[in-house]
């Protein structure tokens, strides 16, 4: 038996859609491999997605499946926050109630703010990451209550979700990674007009490869008979077919309206509108019934018993026979749960409430209002605020309506439905005006605003401002994700202070505006933020002021590096410990450690930020101790202590993991990909940067993330891949990031694809704007890599024609850039080197004595890629000399082995090719062979046929398919198919990268182009 699954069908027989049902029993069957499902189910009103989904329920249950069905609440715009899901999770946890509580544990009071059952939600955190918490949590919550049972999970009436259960379900679908889930949600394709807010997250579903989507089509005339016979119990008559097919256009629900409308003797209702035939069958009932009808219509999708008597006027024996008859009628059914009544079909509800006058409208909305605030017991605590506040709205009473939509504003931002508060919040300042002021003098004071200070002199008693409730509104936007609506209200804000002319708090919207303009790419947020700084200069010491100046230091540091910035974080530090506000004071501190680093005073920076994470782990500040790690562990990469980063980070990450400060953890995981890439641990590191990528919500960890995956792919030589995630990366930064950190990174990025490619101009494009954008102070950690990078492509183009023009230039404007460098420690002190000595090579004038020393700066460093890299160079420049082959032979061997176990592909082809040319083994005496045999032509080992190796070296010269045709007498055709074939099997994706490497292989040249070859080699 299938007791939590509502049946509201007529026909006992099951028409049509066997392929939708096989499509959802075969979710079902992988769902059992541990291999979640994610379903969508669409179609008009009244065509059959209910049925289907019964059916489906009722196989589900068969097959032992737990089941669990959730409806969206129609109450208005705002809806119920997280509707369904409590819904479902509520008769989960009347199902299961210890499997739950087990999956819940130790994360109870979070989830209570979808499912009160589990406990009391508490007040806090309350930041930009509280709703990605607690999605992630939910997820995590199901995946372990389907870990060792299918538990199928049905979300109804999508069409009318609220927004914070739109996002969740998106993040189900897009985060689900094992357990036996089925999670199948049902919308009205009808509905869902184009700036339906259901529409965005349908096309993003689409997009995702893990969502089915199931659209129902109307029956044709064959279903509409087998229908009919099934509801008559008989074989219909032909004529009555047509006449039904006709008026109901295939129309499941409207086949079965216009039988029970014949059945009931309605027969004028065959020639009437759809609609009309609707409420005739409304009509034909008791007098009773109708009114009872009429105001369960206005309830909302489901009106619990004790509310609908305290509302209905009636006794209690006149309204069991009212709604006697409506049930009878099949125009309402009771809910599964024996607590309530709602109408069989949602059409029928909307037909009836559209036909109540507007005073009707009204007055059923203040009865059921007055009958609330009379007995708060009528219906759930959880759903109280939030109806209440609707009822009050819909009875157009603004003197009612205006506190308790605030009060449901607080119900919703405690339960991080911030899309909801920010709803009800706008609803307020709808109803300000209107509301008498008397009402407006004794509202609650201020909720939620941050930093913002409320208007009056006592915060904690003052009533609310229409300033006030615009910060709250503008707070609320920006945790819920509204940057847009956020940027609006804060532009309306200051419209309206410039009347008023309060400093203070223009000073912290136009702070606001900063953070807001910058996320969305619409500036870097300095302009905005100048204004804020110019406010505040002459006021007193306030928690705004100290937060403008930690911005405005923190703004710097990120885009404008200089000393300036420690004054301000400084005087930040002294304001926020002067107000008693720790918070500030230790986020500023962190500011002024980061700032301090990269001055050169980097033992005290450290000193600083481990301090600070000492005293918000103690505090319970995880989102500060957070921070802390995040710069701790960049400002330790950029000393060359990579080993302690990777320490820190793996402390940082189990610290903000129970917490689920996603962003948080994103940003420490990308920071360990970096130092764990640099250490030689690549597998660690693509790890950590994927960990970063998927768990990561806003775009700059991301785009941090993607770059870090390019970096490994590059050095792999894995140049599609590279580029791919370069072109990622820039798409989450977007083009208005101009933090040195990103850009300087990506532009190294760009320099070693260009040159993977052999597209030299690019190299030194790329190079030239570099520069041009400036290195500023404490980037020199992001500027050596790429001005190695840049010189290290012109020694590889050193001989190729395309290079040739425009060298001497490209060479001073790196030697220009280096000058300005710092090398405070080793590890900067040996690219230095390096930069040097491929600057010389580029030129012909390197030595093995150059090389020597770049090996010997490098050597005591945890560096092995760039360590194996210098071995290569070092061990080529002794063989050029003519001198012992033994030392070369050693580096070599030491190289190839740290170029085969890191997986890079390019050096490892570089190293080969050498020993080859200069007939040295790669292996000790007695091990197998791991190249060809001496004399093997390196063309041929590349598996190049003769006619390819021609091809391979006019390509490698720049001749065009054309010229290649017209030198070697084929058709161009033909050449290109030639290479095609190379591309193919040097396993390049086009013919700069096929020319680079035939040029870096020394292929058709000798090691010195300019002259003769090096003796030796």
């Amino acid at each position: 038996m299938l007791g939590d699954v509502e049946t509201r069908s007529v026909s006992p027989v099951f028409v049509g859609r066997a392929d939708e049902l096989a499509v959802l029993t075969d979710a079902l069957a992988r769902a059992a491999g541990q291999e979640p499902q994610a379903m969508l189910i669409g179609g008009e009103a009244g065509v059959g997605k209910t049925r289907l989904t019964e059916e489906f329920l009722c196989e589900a249950a068969r097959r032992g499946a737990v089941v669990a069905v959730g409806g969206c609440v129609e109450i208005g715009a705002e809806g119920l926050p997280f509707a369904p899901f409590s819904t479902a999770l509520r008769t989960l946890h009347r199902q299961l109630p210890g499997e739950l509580a087990a999956a819940a544990a130790g994360q109870e009071d979070e989830l209570a703010r979808i499912l009160p059952e589990l406990g009391d939600t508490p007040r806090g955190p309350h930041d930009e990451e509280s709703t990605a918490r607690l999605f992630e949590l939910t997820a995590r919550m199901l995946e372990r209550l389907a870990a060792d049972r299918t538990v199928v999970l049905v979300l109804e009436d999508l069409h009318w979700a609220d927004t914070s259960t739109r996002h969740l379900l998106s993040y189900l679908f897009r985060t689900l990674g094992s357990g036996r889930l089925v999670v199948v949600a049902t919308y009205r394709a009808d509905d869902v007009h184009r700036r339906h807010p259901l529409r965005p997250l349908l096309a993003e579903l689409d997009r995702l490869r893990t969502v089915q989507r199931i659209e129902l089509p109307r029956f044709n005339r064959a279903e509409v008979r087998r229908q009919l016979a099934g509801i008559l119990a008989s074989q219909p008559d032909e004529a009555f077919v047509d006449s039904v097919f006709d008026r109901s256009d295939g129309n499941a629900f409207f086949v079965e309206e216009l039988v029970a409308c014949k059945e009931s003797g309605c027969r004028a209702g065959l020639t009437e509108s759809l609609r009309d035939l609707l409420l005739v069958r409304v009509e034909v009932l008791p007098d009773a019934a109708q009114r009872v009808v009429r105001i369960v219509a206005e309830g909302g999708s489901t009106v619990e018993y004790p509310l609908l008597r305290a509302v209905a006027g009636l006794t209690e024996d006149e309204l069991i026979e009212a709604l006697r008859a409506a049930v009878g009628a099949n125009i309402l059914l009771a809910t599964s749960d024996g607590d309530g009544y709602r109408f069989r079909h949602s059409l029928v509800r909307e037909a009836v409430s559209d036909d109540l006058l507007p005073g009707e409208r009204a007055r059923v909305n203040r009865r059921y209002a007055e009958a609330m605030e009379a007995d708060g017991s009528l219906i759930r605590a959880e759903e109280r605020v939030i109806r209440l506040a609707s009822y009050w709205y819909y009875a157009n009473d603004a003197a009612k309506a205006l506190p308790a939509v605030l009060a449901a504003s607080v119900a919703a931002r405690r339960r991080h439905a911030y899309s909801e508060q920010l709803s009800l919040l706008e609803r307020a300042l709808d109803l300000w005006e209107s509301a008498p002021e008397e009402i407006r003098e004794a509202l609650r004071p201020v909720d939620y605003t941050e930093v913002y200070p409320p208007c009056g002199c006592d915060p904690a008693t003052t009533p609310l401002q229409r300033l006030d409730l615009l910060a709250e509104a503008t707070v609320a936007a920006r945790f819920g994700g509204e940057r847009e609506r956020a940027l609006k209200i804060t532009k309306t804000a200051l419209r309206l202070l410039e009347e008023d002319q309060d400093p203070l708090r223009a000073a912290w919207f136009w702070t606001e505006r900063s953070r807001l303009v910058s996320s969305l790419a619409r500036g870097d947020g300095w302009e905005e933020l100048a204004k804020a700084q110019e406010l505040v200069k002459g006021l007193p010491p306030s928690q705004v002021h100290a937060e403008v100046l930690v911005r405005a230091a923190g703004w710097g540091m990120l885009h404008n590096p200089g000393p300036g910035n420690l004054d301000a974080a400084e005087r930040a530090v002294s304001y926020a410990r002067m107000l008693g506000a720790e918070d500030i004071e230790l986020n500023a501190r962190i500011t002024v450690g980061c700032l301090l680093t990269d001055s050169g005073d980097a033992e005290r920076g450290l000193a600083e930020m481990l301090a600070v994470r000492e005293r918000a782990a103690e505090l319970g500040l995880v989102m500060l101790a957070g921070r802390a790690h995040i710069n701790l562990t960049s400002q330790l990469e950029s000393m060359g202590r990579s080993r302690e980063a990777v320490e820190l980070a793996e402390q940082g990450v189990e610290l903000v993991k129970p917490s689920r400060l996603l962003d948080t953890e994103a940003w420490i995981s990308g920071n360990m990909a970096e130092s764990l890439y640099n250490l030689g641990r690549w597998d660690e590191a693509a790890e950590a940067a994927q960990r970063a990528l998927r768990v990561g919500q806003s775009a700059a960890p991301r785009g941090s993330a993607s770059a870090r995956l390019s970096y490994l792919a590059l050095a792999r030589g894995e140049m599609t891949e590279a580029t791919g995630r370069l072109a990622s990366a820039h798409a989450h930064f977007g083009t208005h990031d101009s933090q040195p950190q990103h850009r300087i990174p990506l532009y190294r990025l760009a320099v070693g694809v260009a040159a993977g490619e052999g597209r030299i101009a690019d190299v030194r494009a790329e190079i030239t704007e570099a520069v041009a954008c400036g290195f500023p102070l404490g980037q020199h950690r992001y500027a050596w890599p790429l001005l190695l990078a840049a010189a290290s492509a012109e020694a590889d183009a050193r001989g190729l024609p395309v290079a040739d023009a425009g060298r001497a230039a490209a060479l001073d404007v790196l030697r220009g850039a280096a000058r300005a460098l710092a090398t405070p420690v080793p590890v900067w002190v040996a690219h230095a080197e390096f930069f040097r000595a491929e600057l010389l090579r580029a030129e012909d004038r390197d030595t093995a004595a150059d090389w020597a020393a770049v090996e010997q700066a490098i050597r005591p460093l945890e560096r092995p890629f760039l360590l194996a890299r210098a071995r290569h160079r070092l061990a080529e420049a002794l063989l050029a000399s003519g001198g012992d082959r033994e030392p070369a032979a050693a580096l070599l061997r030491e190289a190839y082995a740290t170029a085969d176990r890191l997986g890079s592909r390019r050096l490892r082809e570089d190293l080969a090719l050498l020993a080859q040319r200069a007939r040295l083994p790669l292996t000790e005496a007695g091990a197998p062979p791991a190249l060809p045999a001496p004399d093997t032509d390196p063309v041929e080992a590349l598996g190049l046929t003769s006619r390819e190796r021609d091809v391979l070296r006019l390509v490698a010269a720049g001749n065009s398919n054309r010229q290649i045709a017209e030198e070697l007498f084929i058709s161009p055709k033909t050449a290109s198919v030639h290479v095609s074939n190379i591309l193919a099997k040097l396993g390049v994706a086009g013919r700069g990268e096929a020319a680079a490497l035939a040029h870096r292989l020394r292929l058709f040249a000798p090691l010195t182009p300019a002259g003769a070859a090096r003796p030796g080699v």
